[in-house]
């Protein structure tokens, strides 16, 4: 092998350090791989919690089934019967409300914000409530009129009162949730776009650092000869006499010359 190529072999030092850089860069890469799975399930959750807000718009509307059923009661135990649910689907619809909550902070680069538009479903739907307690108080009135007259026109007052009042509150309610949930789909692409942007450019960052810091490590500074091709001498007094002498092209005579004898024959 010629001296020259073995001169320029990185030592052991250089390529384990080129190798923990490297392999530096390709962790660093990995964690972020990793994160970006991480946001990943983070999404899939803030989907099932706008997937549980339209549960609960579903259990609103069952709400006010439950009483327009109660109203036809033909019994009052049929009444107590079917009434006897509202309270746990009032307190589903609530629990529903509150957990979307939690999670929703978000603000949408076109200014939209989920903790507004959680606020205005929760007013929206006490105003639902608050008629439909007037509807249900209505509805008690007719069990206990005295006279078969006075109960069918409490059940024509609660008919009426659930037609327009709460069938308005519903409306507005359902108005309500559709519009936060746009701002959910909003803000959930934007917050996945932004994540998968990061990642991938983090990742070629830390790829591309660690070869170009491998690459310099390996390459830079072997330089044994100078730019005018003539020898470097700081290079070629550490060297041993027998690569000098082939590295200037002289004629190697197999031993090192005798210093002291030409000191002597000086003398």
């Amino acid at each position: 092998m010629d001296l020259r190529d073995r001169r320029r072999r990185p030592s052991a030092r250089q390529i384990v350090v080129s190798v923990l850089i490297v392999g530096l860069g390709f962790f660093g890469a990995q964690v972020l791989r990793q994160m970006d799975q991480d946001l990943r399930i983070l999404y899939t959750e803030y989907t099932l919690a706008a997937a549980d807000l339209t549960h609960a718009l579903t259990e609103v509307i069952r709400y006010r089934n439950t009483i327009l059923r109660a109203i036809e009661a033909p019994t009052k135990s049929d009444y107590y019967r079917i009434t006897a649910a509202l309270p746990e689907l009032r307190a589903r619809i609530r629990r529903s409300v509150d957990r979307f909550a939690q999670a929703g902070t978000h603000v949408s680069k076109s200014g939209r914000s989920e903790a507004e538009d959680v606020r205005l479903v929760r007013d929206r739907l006490e105003e639902y409530f608050t008629s439909a307690d007037v509807t249900i108080a209505l509805m008690n009135s007719i069990w206990t009129a005295p006279t078969p007259e006075k109960a069918a026109e409490a059940r024509a007052r609660a008919e009426a009162h659930a037609a327009a009042d709460a069938g308005a509150k519903l409306v507005q309610v359902t108005l309500a949730v559709e519009r936060l949930l746009d701002t959910v789909a909003e803000v959930g692409k934007e917050l996945r776009d932004q994540a998968a942007s990061v990642v991938r450019l983090a990742s070629l960052v830390l790829i591309l650092g660690g070869l170009a810091i491998a690459w310099i490590n390996l390459f830079s500074g072997w330089t044994p000869t100078a730019r005018s091709g003539q020898p470097n001498l700081d290079f070629d007094r550490n060297r041993p006499v027998r690569e000098r002498s082939l590295a200037h092209g002289q004629p190697d005579s197999g031993h090192e010359p005798d210093v002291e004898g030409q000191g002597a024959g000086h003398g």
